[in-house]
């Protein structure tokens, strides 16, 4: 599905009105997933706690996605129904890709009128994610009994038989993330934790996935290994790599291209900040302008929200 969607054809720093409006198609994105009237709730006893409140959100491929908002807001939860990880109360989630374990089915498709999943099976939502979703978090969740090599590898056998091919392509995604061959057989414990979450994305990344689902996944870092797993990101991005993050950092945040702010379980509001512009500290970015005026459209939005 693609829809017209808003494009900054005037850069004017400091002034959020210099976004306009294009209706080319050639200005066009392409809608990857849409929710629909989304509503999550949780009872414990007799007391319901209403997350998610009929919220309705488009997810455009190609995006750099961040969800924010204050503590209990939502976002966590809005990631795991999107991303198939948990099913919504009420509403839809649809997504606009092509699927081939539905080829054999009744109702196959061939993603130009989406694949709606909020009422299959958790086997099936299984089947679905391990298809078209990668997933990165805070913890890394690696296995300590593996390797790193091994961690990457086993996601990737879940749909490859085909070992020597996929030990090829996670030792060259570990090596786009300078992790060397001579920590390829090292077990979680013996890396840093750096080192440690970004095995984590190789992994999240192994099977190809049409969107990246990332919580707070720089969370648990520190300040230079927040930048080295922000710059994997910002990198994978770039590339192409669909990316639907959770965060509570301006600094994660500023990574992306479009920021979703939720507030006790709607979307309050939305930026489109454009493409990531680099370090806006940085005296030696050629785009610094842009990145600092990047810098407090995001802080003046967040503001504005409360945040």
């Amino acid at each position: 599905m693609v829809i017209p969607v808003r494009k900054i054809t005037d850069f004017n720093p400091g002034n959020r009105a210099f976004i306009k409006e294009e209706t080319s198609m050639s200005q066009s994105k392409e809608i990857i997933l849409t929710a629909k009237d989304l509503s999550k709730t949780f009872s414990n006893e007799s007391v319901q706690q209403h997350v998610l409140k009929n919220l309705n959100l488009n997810v455009y491929k190609g995006d750099f996605t961040v969800v924010m908002g204050n503590s209990g807001s939502g976002k966590s939860t809005l990631l795991y129904a999107l991303s198939g990880m948990d099913k919504p109360t009420l509403g839809t989630i649809t997504y606009f890709v092509n699927d081939p374990g539905q080829k054999d089915r009744s109702d196959k498709n061939d993603g130009s009128r989406g694949i709606e999943i909020s009422k299959f099976s958790n086997d099936r939502l299984a089947l679905f994610r391990r298809a078209h979703a990668g997933f990165v978090f805070q913890q890394n969740y690696l296995n300590e009994s593996m390797s790193a090599l091994d961690n990457v590898m086993i996601s990737g056998l879940l749909r490859t038989k085909d070992r020597k091919a996929l030990a090829l392509k996670a030792k060259e995604l570990l090596a786009r993330v300078e992790i060397s061959e001579n920590d390829h057989r090292k077990f979680p414990s013996q890396l840093s934790g750096g080192q440690q979450q970004r095995v984590a994305v190789v992994r999240g990344v192994i099977n190809d996935p049409e969107i990246l689902f990332a919580d707070e996944p720089t969370g648990a870092l520190n300040s230079q290994n927040t930048t080295n797993v922000l710059d994997i990101l910002s990198d994978l991005n770039t590339r192409g790599q669909s990316i639907v993050m959770v965060t509570h950092t301006i600094r994660a945040a500023e990574r992306g291209n479009r920021i979703i702010y939720l507030a006790d379980g709607v979307i309050a509001d939305e930026l489109d900040l454009g493409e990531y512009a680099g370090d806006y500290k940085d005296e030696a970015n050629p785009a610094r302008e842009k990145a600092i005026a990047r810098h407090r459209m995001l802080k003046d939005f967040l503001q504005e929200q409360g945040w």
